[in-house]
């Protein structure tokens, strides 16, 4: 009899083991869902993985937060899994969700800096991602401390040097991960731009003159033009009388507040910025200048050109005279029928629909 109850028993608990075996199989195979709904899961720094699990079957992504910890700690992958913010489906199985939750592959963003962005401008854009992420890279690219490790140098901030391109970033990417990710970007287009140049400047008087052609011209192909000019009034121990820097010094006073124009007392109103009362350069870069900006400052053209005015559509004028200056000021600025409807934007547009043609071209032959 003791026999008999003792394999009763054994059957039993075999049997039981097949039933808990071929449950937790089913568990680990099986999706919550048919549905292909996607559910973003944010895990902060510090979290629990028992909390992960609940907030895992309160979000109808798993059936059992006990079964989902069980096998997460039993597996080892409790410990694993990594800060982030992961695209998840419901009808994606536990295993495949453990899978992604422990591979640290958050969800990914670009942050888009085009050519000339200030770091103010760059910080409106990271607030527009995720509010005071913006504040908190304003703080790092003007710290001291970090820039003196990062580059070696003492300047006020890092303006200048976070290379315009198209970065992609996490909700969890570090501030100071991004600046130096840009700052290594610009470390890398220097050594490409500055061979073979045709002057030589300290790159700190480079970079603040790459600035400054790259807030004066929309048209690439003037660049050099416009580091003709500035080279040539550097020379002949004039100011750069830049409308950029004088709009960058206003900036720096509000503390990032962009103006929408400029009078005729922000022209004389002095700021360590603005090239109408500094003798030479300004004190650092007024803006993130690319790649071309960054050429032209060494490879000016060779010209007699002191003056530039805009024809209201993002190209301008070169004069080497005063005289001839202010013939083009008075026909480009002063009479209203040249500015009527014209804008630095429209050469943008026009290029833009130039290439969009250039390739539909190309797609019919």
């Amino acid at each position: 009899m003791k026999k008999t109850i003792v394999t009763f028993i054994l059957v039993l608990i075999g049997l039981s083991g097949a039933v808990a075996a071929f449950m937790v199989i089913a568990f680990l195979t099986s999706a919550p869902s048919a549905q292909h709904k996607e559910t973003i899961f944010e895990i902060p720094n510090g979290v629990a993985f028992h909390h992960i699990a609940h907030e895992l079957e309160s979000r109808g992504l798993v059936t059992s937060a006990l079964k989902m910890g069980l096998f997460a700690k039993f597996t080892g992958q409790a410990t694993h899994v990594k800060v982030g913010e992961y695209l998840l489906y419901q009808d994606m199985t536990p295993t495949e969700i453990l899978q992604i939750l422990t591979s640290g592959k958050s969800i990914a963003y670009t942050l888009v800096v085009p050519e000339g962005q200030n770091i103010y401008e760059i910080r409106d854009s990271l607030n527009r991602l995720w509010p005071a992420r913006g504040e908190e890279f304003l703080k790092v690219v003007t710290n001291s401390t970090f820039i003196r490790e990062l580059t070696g140098m003492n300047m006020i901030s890092l303006e200048g040097y976070l290379f315009p391109d198209t970065y992609s970033i996490t909700k969890y990417t570090a501030v100071e991960t991004l600046a130096r990710r840009m700052y290594d970007k610009f470390q890398e287009t220097i050594k490409e731009t500055n061979q073979n140049p045709k002057v030589k400047m300290p790159l700190g008087e480079q970079v603040i003159m790459a600035s400054i052609i790259e807030k004066e011209t929309g048209a690439p192909e003037e660049r050099p033009m416009i580091s003709s000019v500035f080279h040539n009034r550097r020379h002949k121990k004039m100011r750069l009388q830049s409308d950029p820097t004088i709009i960058y010094g206003m900036i720096i006073e509000s503390r990032g507040v962009i103006p929408a124009n400029i009078t005729r007392s922000d022209i004389t109103h002095p700021t360590p910025f603005n090239t109408y009362t500094v003798a030479d350069l300004p004190m650092g870069a007024i803006s993130n200048p690319g790649k071309d900006a960054l050429r032209a400052a060494l490879n000016p053209i060779d010209s007699s050109y002191l003056f530039f005015v805009s024809r209201n559509n993002g190209t301008h004028v070169f004069s080497e005279s005063l005289e001839n200056h202010n013939k083009a000021v008075t026909k480009f600025q002063l009479d209203a029928k040249e500015r009527e409807g014209k804008s630095w934007r429209d050469l943008k547009k026009s290029r833009a629909a130039g290439k969009d043609q250039q390739k539909t071209g190309a797609t019919a032959k």
